[in-house]
């Protein structure tokens, strides 16, 4: 599971902005916003860089779960 929903709602920045900017499609990058698909680690560690973001904020612990 992943945060990048909520990390995108906070800084107020569009799905096809962060798309564009990771030279995905729009689909892929709201598959990984709707916790549908996750992205590879490179991808998340990109999405963090250009979201200015630790990369663990876009990552839920399993461990409060269990």
């Amino acid at each position: 599971m992943n945060r990048i929903k909520e990390v995108l709602e906070q800084k107020g920045i569009k799905q096809t902005w962060l798309a564009e900017k990771l030279g995905k499609s729009y689909n892929m990058v709201n598959a990984y916003a709707q916790n549908r698909q996750q992205p590879r680690l490179e991808t998340l560690m990109d999405i963090a860089n250009i979201l200015d973001v630790d990369v663990k904020e876009l990552i839920i612990s399993n461990k409060d779960q269990q």
